[in-house]
């Protein structure tokens, strides 16, 4: 009788301890995503202590830079010393950043404290989106994306919020001490709970390859947070970047042929599926960070809402790409299919983004409300579906190099997309305004073609309506070039072809693999 008991009570205790490795890795990844967010909105009172305004924008690039270097670099060591350990060392690296990142007295130090903070967060999305892929079968896999595109949906809405309210309450040094008791709890969780198999890699860490890619993304980065800013696209430092770029990136591709263990081996490139979930999350993340950035600023300029709220504003996306998120997993787990998502995800987005590029001076919120659930119906589809996937086409002994490799792809993407949309964004508000808005409408617009809501109430009624419709025309050349992008992660999507999810379905039986081994019962 009590081996009967024990038996009945073990799966329960098993996906106890799953669900609580689960919370450990959910809080992790709020970590990773509200931390830019919480900045963004500290930024003006950093800049009001520390001072130091020309060096602004280094203090989200250095960010930015060391997290897309370091990305592929966790995923392999994780892939070879074991996943545990690793990723507890890039949380405690990232709270270390984020101390520091507090303890700042001027911004030369917070902007190298920040690159360490980055160097930290590289490995944060990596070893969440691995381990999970080490504990759940992928066809089981399904039914957690929805709580993945929760804590996405949340940090994209409640990022400003928060911010907002500790930078006015605590002081603006809060917005990175915030992370360190959620980033403790996070350990405490892991450490106690989370038992995978120790690896020890005899060959050694490929240095050069580290190296080479290092140089290859940094360039990318570079090019595309500088060019039409800080340096015209024309000029010879972005020509140097781009040269240094594609140099590094065909040396590091080269060397990945012979290296005894490479950092990203070529060979998960031959899954035709790899291949192409990549793409499309690269599209992915193009088209979403730079619908993030323009819609918020469309509905405050043109549509007179309450910048205080941005992060609301979004609601419609990240609600419809929750729901769809939820929805898509289910049937997922139920059936083992997902060839339909990320062909439905493509036209969903392309038919969004085409929507939101129609949207004038005239638009009402419902209707743009209604125009961003499309996109958010589409990217919800999208979203997890790409690293299920991605996952499923590669061995076991490389599924730190395949989120890392997928993760480094949106990232990418997103830097792309802000740079692409934003370039096109500003030369059309700027010819825009001095088309309708006269010598006047060039000087307001001469050094940004953002203007905050201090900036708009203080321009004349005909400047700000001009304004509004250079805004308008400038959101519809983003949005369109969004919709033409799109078409690629479309004919991707058609491409892909559906190979049988590894693990089991929804009924368990005695064969089916289990992930409760890897975790403390």
């Amino acid at each position: 009788m009590a081996d009967t008991q024990t038996v009945e009570t073990e799966p329960d205790k098993k996906q106890r301890s799953v669900r609580v490795v689960l919370l450990a890795l959910m809080i992790t990844m709020m970590l990773a995503m509200l931390d830019n967010m919480i900045v963004g909105t500290a930024m003006p009172t950093i800049v009001g202590e520390l001072g130091g305004l020309e060096h602004l924008s280094w203090v989200v690039t250095a960010y930015t830079l060391a997290t897309a270097a370091a990305t592929p670099l966790w995923g392999k060591l994780g892939d070879m010393y074991g996943r545990k350990g690793v990723f507890m060392s890039s949380i405690v690296l990232f709270l270390v950043g984020s101390a520091l990142s507090g303890m700042a007295q001027d911004m030369g130090q917070l902007i190298g404290f920040r690159a360490v903070q980055g160097l930290g967060a590289g490995g944060l999305m990596v070893g969440v989106m691995a381990i999970i892929g080490d504990l759940i079968p992928p066809r089981e896999r399904g039914k957690y994306q929805g709580m993945m595109a929760g804590v996405m949906a949340l940090a994209m809405i409640g990022g400003p919020l928060v911010g907002g309210t500790i930078t006015d309450n605590w002081g603006w040094r809060w917005s990175f001490y915030i992370n360190l008791p959620l980033g403790v709890v996070s350990l405490g969780l892991i450490s106690a709970v989370l038992h995978l198999p120790k690896k020890r890699a005899q060959a050694r860490i490929d240095y050069l390859g580290a190296a080479l890619l290092t140089v290859g993304i940094t360039s990318i980065v570079l090019v595309t947070t500088w060019g039409g800013t800080e340096y015209a696209w024309s000029s010879a430092r972005i020509m140097e970047l781009i040269g240094i770029g594609v140099a590094a990136l065909v040396g590091f591709v080269f060397w990945q042929t012979k290296a005894a263990e490479p950092v990203v081996p070529l060979h998960i490139f031959r899954s035709r599926n790899f291949t192409l979930m990549s793409i499309i999350g690269f599209i992915t993340g193009f088209v979403m960070f730079g619908a993030t950035l323009f819609l918020p600023l469309y509905q405050q300029s043109v549509q007179g809402a309450s910048a205080t709220n941005s992060g609301l504003l979004l609601l419609p996306m990240l609600g419809a790409m929750l729901v769809t998120s939820m929805v898509a997993g289910r049937i997922t787990t139920n059936s083992g299919r997902y060839y339909v998502f990320p062909v439905a995800g493509s036209v969903l987005m392309v038919i969004g983004l085409y929507l939101l590029s129609t949207m004038d001076t005239g638009t009402s919120r419902f209707t743009s409300g209604v125009f961003m659930a499309v996109v958010g119906l589409g990217m919800g589809c999208l979203m997890q579906i790409t690293m299920l996937v991605a996952q499923n086409s590669v061995e076991m002994k490389d599924m730190g190099v395949a989120s890392s490799s997928t993760t480094l792809f949106r990232t990418l993407g997103s830097s792309f997309g802000v740079a692409i949309m934003g370039a096109l964004f500003n030369h059309r508000v700027q010819d825009t305004m001095a088309e309708r808005g006269g010598e006047l409408g060039s000087k307001v617009t001469e050094q940004s073609a953002q203007l905050d809501a201090k900036s708009l109430e203080k321009l004349p009624d005909a400047v700000r309506e001009a304004y509004q419709y250079a805004v308008s025309a400038g959101t519809h050349s983003a949005f369109l070039l969004g919709s033409i992008v799109a078409v690629v992660s479309l004919v991707a999507a058609v491409f892909v072809k559906e190979v049988p999810l590894k693990g089991a379905g929804p009924q368990k039986s005695a064969d089916d693999p289990a992930p409760a081994p890897l975790v403390e019962v």
